[in-house]
């Protein structure tokens, strides 16, 4: 491994198994790869877990690993970690008890952060902010709430406590994804509302990036009153609004290429060339080996901006450096008051 290697590249790429074979080793390595996601499939126990991204880290030093880690239905690791509540349930909290909510809210995020770091997991993506209009299957209980005052504060509650343990939040999915029936999964969805209508989606972000915001999400979804391409895609979503309007200078990560939202739109590298073109800094390309292996050498990559954006976001996750172990986290008092207010949350909201 060299340590004096260039900025990580702009794949985001996963692993079959719960080790490394030698091809994982060779394209972990490859300076178009900045990350790797891990999933279910990634995962026996925390041990097995904590050793794959220990290897997974030889290859590159600074690679970023990350997961869909959000609590409820997308929570990749069960077993030997806490089982977190949907988002959902930090909203019926707020109904109830705001300050409660806000300090619960806090402090799951730390939890997750610090569990996920004693894994060698230097960030989850989440917190969804999408609105719910409770039209999305698809984000459902993922969204903390419909209210937008709900969210916002909701979410920079999450986000703090993310930073506590060490790790940053990724806010999703800009601009929105809760308006459309669609799952951007297997089709591209369409919001045919107009700048006006999009507003109120979009206040959380400006909130969080006021705040700090690390990185976000794009969605799959197209706005055809405002853009025809997805947001995904689209320098208008990216370069006018988030970068110019918002003045977002985190990183981006586009929504997964592999999703039907992209595969409307052209092949992998005419997905990857405009979202590189776009502005995204992320291209997770997921469960198709093939066609990372096709864009490793892709002349698009030449084109990519977002290597400082990038190092940066690493920089700011602690996972892989000296943190306490799972063991030292259970023997915390803050993690057995956290723990047992999630069970009591758990039970109160079932």
């Amino acid at each position: 491994m060299n340590d004096n290697m260039s900025a990580p590249g702009p794949l985001l790429v996963d692993v079959a198994d719960c080790e490394l074979d030698a091809e994982d080793r060779e394209l972990l390595a490859h300076p178009s790869v900045g990350g790797a996601i891990l999933f279910t499939r990634n995962f026996a126990d925390v041990d097995q877990l904590r050793a794959l991204t220990a290897a997974m880290r030889r290859c590159r030093s600074d690679l970023l690993i990350v997961a869909d880690y959000e609590g409820g239905r997308v929570q990749r690791f069960r077993s030997g970690v806490t089982r977190l509540p949907a988002m959902r349930r930090l909203g019926h909290l707020w109904q109830r008890n705001q300050a409660a909510a806000l300090e619960l809210a806090t402090d799951l995020g730390w939890l997750l952060a610090s569990e996920l770091a004693a894994l060698g997991v230097a960030m989850p993506l989440a917190p969804v902010v999408d609105l719910d209009y409770g039209q999305s299957t698809v984000i459902g209980d993922r969204a903390l709430a419909a209210d937008g005052d709900a969210v916002i504060a909701l979410a920079q509650g999450v986000m703090r406590g993310l930073r506590q343990g060490g790790s940053v939040a990724t806010a999703k999915h800009f601009p929105s994804h809760g308006h459309v029936v669609a799952d951007s999964h297997a089709e591209l969805p369409v919001d045919a509302r107009d700048e006006a209508a999009l507003a109120a989606d979009m206040a959380p972000y400006s909130a969080l990036i006021a705040d700090g915001l690390a990185s976000i999400m794009m969605a799959h979804v197209r706005y055809p009153a405002v853009d025809e391409l997805p947001a995904s895609l689209s320098p208008h979503w990216i370069e006018q609004r988030l970068r110019t309007q918002l003045g977002f200078a985190g990183c981006v990560f586009c929504d997964d290429l592999s999703m039907g939202g992209a595969a409307a739109i052209g092949d992998y590298a005419q997905r990857a060339a405009l979202a590189l073109a776009a502005g995204c800094d992320y291209l997770p390309v997921c469960n198709n080996r093939a066609a990372v292996a096709g864009l490793l050498d892709h002349p698009a990559l030449a084109e990519d901006r977002g290597g400082v954006r990038r190092q940066r976001l690493v920089e700011q996750c602690h996972a892989g450096e000296s943190v306490p172990t799972l063991a030292q986290l259970r023997g915390t008092p803050r993690w057995q008051r956290v723990t047992a207010a999630v069970q009591t949350l758990n039970i109160k909201t079932a």
